[in-house]
């Protein structure tokens, strides 16, 4: 393959899409839109799409009855076809693991009041260990490695609690870490002990290590573990936990600094102490450089929160942030760490669990501008399973800490689109349209990207229509072998629509894409 052109016509999906018409009934004359995908214009390398195991796994993979245990890590991690081609999961590849600081062993002492937010941690108050700690997550790190997930992330929120300043998972100050500067050798210890013991028990290495979350909030609410800290403590902290992996010759690499939302990786913004973090710790000339640490990840963790919203912020604030990391390193990659619908805006709102396509829809759209825009190399949402009343899950649970119902969410699917078929090692490539629309008309409207592997001839297209108008595609391929084909996958409003295989296409013949809807093509 050299050059796809796909023109875009107003056609029939299946005979199922009409035309547009005007005021008087009539129907439009089509307009023909010519993308050209373009295998020689190669962007970033795309490395995996994940979830975090926090907090419900906890539960689930302990307590849970194993065929419903199983039904969601298929769900999350298999990329199986049914006997109809349709995909059983989402095929997830990587998968985060929370290391916990110990608030589910101090119960209702730990001041946090919800015990899914809870989390054990593998040290005892006396100093040594207790490895049977934290089985339900671990079962879901055998699952996702059992289902071919190969990249592995085990993340802190706060230190464990017997280390920490105040005895508790969080803050009592609120504006920098709640871990004193005589115990960051045993937080170091800690995680390479955790390292090594995961490794061992459950054959799962964790590819990287991230001791830090969202230190830009004071974290002194008990709402859950955390923690804030300064960029000095994370610089001295890094140094620890890298003299003690090489001491014990981990392999992990440090993944920084877990921004809560993007202004903090390029503006020193309302933290002047916490911010601008893609200078801070990768350019050699800040006091606080980490670049060249033999642990540290040659990457920028970051997360897309309260950056999504209006249009104008989600686009400025993801070129900003490449922006800044082409001054700084252009050779460092950008992944997005983590996200959930939080926010709320005239479009959206965080709270109100929603199975359907509008969170759908709006997910995508991030999804869309961090890897296009940002360039995100990763890209990994907030909650795998969630029990709660918002739009933060994957699959959803009843909240129940033994048993319950089990639903799958049009989000699921959406981050499917990209996950069960952009695989580690891809890469994107860019499109050239003819409509010459400008970045906030495309992401209002029909979103493209495209992707390809390192070698051999494959692309994969993913379309994401927002309007609530039918689309439709005609790709001609004019060095496609006549063998070649390109296989449709769908998720729509409709119950059955989830990732669906709606069967294959020819070069030349039309291709339908549903008003509010997503459609996947895989051409080989």
């Amino acid at each position: 393959m050299n050059t796809l052109i796909l023109l875009i016509t107003w056609l029939l999906l299946f005979g199922g899409c009409d035309q547009p018409k005007d005021q008087t009934g009539k129907q439009e004359q089509a307009s023909v839109l010519e993308l050209t995908l373009q295998p020689g214009n190669e962007k970033q390398v795309i490395h995996n799409f994940g979830a975090s195991d926090a907090w419900s796994c906890q539960f689930v993979g302990k307590n849970w009855p194993l065929e419903k245990r199983n039904r969601i890590a298929d769900l999350l991690f298999s990329t199986d076809m049914d006997e109809n081609g349709n995909p059983t999961g989402i095929g997830l590849s990587a998968w985060r693991f929370n290391i916990g600081a110990g608030s589910a062993g101090q119960g209702d002492e730990s001041n946090i009041k919800d015990k899914w937010r809870r989390a054990e941690c593998f040290m005892n108050p006396d100093g040594s260990y207790n490895w049977n700690k934290q089985a339900g997550q671990r079962w879901f790190l055998r699952a996702a490695k059992k289902r071919g997930v190969e990249q592995f992330i085990g993340f802190v929120n706060s230190p464990p609690v017997h280390i920490t300043k105040n005895g508790k998972a969080y803050s009592s100050g609120g504006h920098s870490a709640n871990l004193p500067e005589g115990n960051y050798e045993a937080y170091a210890n800690f995680l390479a002990k955790v390292v090594k013991n995961i490794g061992e028990k459950d054959q799962v290495h964790l590819d990287y290590i991230s001791p830090f979350n969202e230190p830009q909030w004071n974290w002194d609410d008990p709402g859950q573990e955390g923690s804030p800290w300064k960029n000095s403590e994370i610089h001295d902290v890094c140094q620890a936990i890298d003299k003690e992996f090489q001491l014990h010759n981990i392999t992990s690499k440090l993944e920084i600094p877990e921004t809560a939302q993007n202004t903090y990786l390029y503006t020193y913004d309302d933290k002047p102490d916490r911010g601008k973090q893609i200078h801070e710790f990768f350019s050699p000339s800040s006091e606080n450089y980490l670049g060249d640490l033999e642990s540290m990840a040659q990457k920028v963790a970051g997360h897309s929160y309260f950056s999504t919203w209006d249009l104008q912020k989600l686009i400025e604030t993801r070129k900003k942030t490449r922006q800044k990391l082409n001054r700084v390193n252009p050779e460092l990659e950008y992944w997005m760490s983590e996200y959930c619908i939080l926010e709320d805006n005239k479009e959206i709102r965080g709270g109100g669990r929603d199975l359907g396509m509008k969170p759908a829809l709006y997910m995508a759209r991030v999804i869309h501008t961090d890897l296009t825009l940002a360039n995100a190399s990763a890209w990994q949402w907030w909650l795998g399973v969630s029990p709660y009343d918002y739009k933060d899950g994957l699959v959803y649970i009843d909240k129940d800490t033994h048993n319950g119902k089990v639903y799958e969410s049009k989000m699921l699917w959406a981050l499917g689109h990209y996950s069960r078929f952009i695989r580690p090692g891809m890469q994107r490539i860019g499109v050239q349209r003819s409509d010459n629309k400008d970045i906030a008309e495309r992401v209002s409207g029909t979103m493209v990207s495209a992707y390809k592997p390192k070698d051999g001839e494959r692309y994969v297209v993913v379309i994401v229509n927002q309007r609530e108008e039918n689309v439709s595609l005609e790709i001609d391929e004019r060095n496609m072998d006549d063998e070649e084909t390109i296989r449709m996958y769908q998720t729509t409003s409709k119950a059955e629509m989830d990732l669906a295989y709606i069967g294959k296409k020819s070069p030349g013949e039309a291709i339908g894409i549903p008003a509010r809807g997503l459609v996947t093509l895989v051409i080989d």
